[in-house]
């Protein structure tokens, strides 16, 4: 399997050395050269198997050689063992044909878990053989940022730094990221939004030299690795109702275009998926694009689902790069646009190739309070603002009532106790093995969003430097 810039003019490479590159030297993301394709008759061989074994079949197609099976195999094995349910992933259902997929399982409570506790022993066992040593640099809007720490906490190969926008993450979603104790872990609070955060970590890789030194990689979605993981979960939900028998359709909540971008990956694979239905907040950019055509920038407005505040999606370079036939110069053209004008619009054959497999709808902070209250009344279920965000994109998106309609469940209620509480009047609670967080000395620092202030923390914080 090799890999390929969505803007068409940095190496091809290999998985493990798009693994470690992150983000692609002429600014691009990495996608597959050519996108591996199961028959029918392969993806009914799958069903029924324990989610680590379809985890395997699939991640073998996008590895290649670069990681041995039996290591791929156990890597694999330790990520999932350790997640609070037998069925990784479980689904619930919540109407007639309308299901949950509770992807926060992990150890963070967050969706992130299920691709970074993998990405996370990728690299010790990249490194390992290659006794090399990388620099993280995360941007985060809430979740990343604690899955990329659980991820590579005392990893001697790894530093990590994590940039979030101060003040605007949940206060357990902070603590998460800033309690932890281990020594390779730097939090900065950035002055901004989530997109200065993001800006601020593209910025240090398109500094070359900068790059070089710090040996910079990434665990943001920008990193092929990361989305890898997720088309599983999207493969087994899919199977456990009915595929290939029968289609299926996802609604997910989504403000970087990442996890849903892991859901069309599994489509083009030939998994039977109908449709997407895009979840928005009140930063409703793909809500926008898809309502009209243009992607335009707007400030970001704090919302109850803070890792949704977003007006930079990042991963719909990549489906802009499949919209534009694979042409890498009309992606550059396109994102030098965006950038230089702060808007984008879709030729009309685009458009209508986007909207014949990707719908959207928005939710407001009074409708995302309403759908978690309706939630518990209906079905018993609490359910976090995201995911709130995504149920109610989904009963407005509906479609045919006999295909079923799966949300994502991104994150736990007890990421954000204070939005659940006003929604509903129940504050949950956060699981045992988070008892004490809210007591837990905090390791953070304050910094201006500015890329040299940024850069100067990390070199002179960085163990790969020296």
């Amino acid at each position: 399997m090799r890999y390929v810039s969505t803007r068409g003019s940095a190496p091809t490479l290999g998985f493990d050395d798009v693994l470690l590159a992150g983000l692609a030297r002429d600014g691009g993301l990495y996608v597959p050269k050519a996108w591996p394709h199961l028959s029918t008759a392969q993806w009914r061989r799958l069903a029924g198997l324990p989610y680590a074994e379809i985890a395997f079949r699939i991640l073998k197609l996008y590895v290649g050689r670069a990681i041995a099976d039996v290591d791929l195999r156990r890597m694999i094995e330790e990520s999932y063992r350790q997640f609070g349910h037998p069925a990784v992933v479980p689904l619930k259902q919540v109407g007639a044909n309308d299901w949950l997929l509770e992807l926060f399982h992990g150890p963070t409570l967050a969706f992130k878990d299920v691709a970074l506790q993998l990405v996370g022993r990728m690299f010790d066992h990249v490194l390992r053989k290659r006794h090399a040593r990388v620099t993280i640099v995360v941007a985060t809007s809430g979740d990343t940022g604690s899955a990329a720490i659980e991820a590579c906490r005392d990893r001697e190969a790894i530093d990590i730094f994590v940039l979030h926008p101060y003040g605007r993450v949940s206060e357990v979603q902070r603590r998460q990221m800033t309690t932890v104790p281990s020594a390779n872990v730097h939090n900065i609070a950035v002055n901004g939004t989530f997109d200065d955060c993001q800006d601020l970590v593209k910025a240090m890789f398109n500094d070359i030299a900068f790059r070089d030194r710090m040996r910079l990689s990434a665990m943001n979605s920008i990193n092929w690795a990361r989305i890898v993981p997720q088309i599983v979960y999207y493969a087994v939900a899919a199977l456990r109702l009915g595929a290939p028998a029968r289609p299926v359709a996802f609604c997910v909540p989504t403000g970087n275009f990442g996890n849903i971008f892991a859901g069309y990956a599994a489509r083009r694979m030939g998994l039977p998926i109908e449709r997407f239905v895009v979840g928005s907040n009140r930063n409703d950019i793909l809500f926008r694009l898809l309502d009209s055509g243009t992607m335009r920038m707007e400030a970001v407005a704090p919302t109850l689902s803070p890792s949704m505040d977003i007006q930079v999606s990042s991963n719909f370079e990549r489906l802009l790069f499949e919209l534009a036939g694979r042409k890498g110069k009309a992606v550059t053209e396109m994102m030098a646009q965006f950038r230089a004008k702060r808007t984008l619009t879709l030729r009309a054959a685009q458009r209508a190739k986007l909207c014949r497999l990707f719908t959207g709808a928005r939710a407001d902070d009074a409708q995302t309070m309403a759908v978690i209250r309706q939630t518990l009344e209906a079905t018993g279920e609490l359910v976090d603002p995201h995911t709130a965000v995504g149920l109610a994109a989904a009963a407005t998106r509906r479609g045919n009532p006999d295909v079923p309609m799966i949300t994502t469940a991104t994150a736990h209620p007890a990421k954000f106790p204070d939005a659940v509480e006003k929604a509903c009047g129940i504050r949950p609670a956060l699981p045992p093995r988070l008892a004490g967080l809210m007591d837990r000395p905090e390791r953070v620092t304050v910094l201006p969003n500015d890329l040299v202030s940024v850069q100067g923390f990390i070199a002179g914080k960085v163990r790969a430097a020296a």
